[in-house]
């Protein structure tokens, strides 16, 4: 007799794939497949948290949190730019804990808005959306200037999005913060000060 998925894996599929048109794969946990639809810039929750209180926070797509990281999704194809961003940003060869998701990869799927789950189906540091995505965000995800729209990647973003390079200056500037009060605290004993405001 052949299994079948829980119905909260299926209800996962089936939002994702017939209401936005997102493919998934696996479960479960339901999962993600990032560049296709999206990319994702993962960072720690706590830079992410001053990421979405900073410049950027109006204007970022869907973001998601999974225990101690968020997920900022951002436009197909910027996984492959992180490197060289960073490195323009100055900010190669530093130690931030900031990744990139792109082909060939693989998020657990947040409940979708609205959804109720039973007892025992939504453990803690399970994937949530604190922002979540609609019907047509991928035209709205932050990413590099399209071709006409400037020379470099000082001119990222236009009137709907901050670009991806607004937002990875942000995303390497509170990593690089929460790194350094993580080390003070270290040094001194103390518990780092910051904690994770998301509102």
């Amino acid at each position: 007799m052949a299994l079948t998925a829980p119905p909260v894996t299926e209800a996962l599929a089936y939002w994702y794939e017939r209401v936005l048109g997102w493919p998934v794969a696996g479960g479960p946990p339901a999962q993600l497949v990032t560049g296709v639809r999206f990319d994702v810039l993962e960072l720690p929750a706590e830079a992410g948290a001053a990421v979405l209180r900073g410049p950027c926070r109006d204007a970022a797509g869907p973001v998601a949190l999974m225990g101690r990281r968020m997920r900022f999704l951002v436009a197909p194809g910027s996984a492959d730019e992180l490197e060289g961003l960073l490195d323009w940003l100055e900010w190669g060869g530093v130690a931030l804990d900031l990744a990139a998701l792109g082909t060939g990869g693989r998020i657990t799927a947040p409940t979708p808005p609205g959804h109720l789950v039973g007892p025992g189906e939504s453990p803690r540091g399970a994937a949530v959306w604190l922002r979540p995505p609609e019907q047509g965000c991928e035209a709205l995800l932050p990413a590099l200037p399209a071709a006409g729209q400037g020379s470099g990647p000082g001119r990222g973003g236009d009137a709907t999005g901050p670009g991806l390079v607004r937002l990875v200056a942000a995303a390497a500037t509170q990593c690089h913060r929460a790194r350094l009060r993580t080390a003070s605290a270290h040094r001194t004993g103390t518990a780092p000060t910051g904690g994770q405001r998301f509102s």
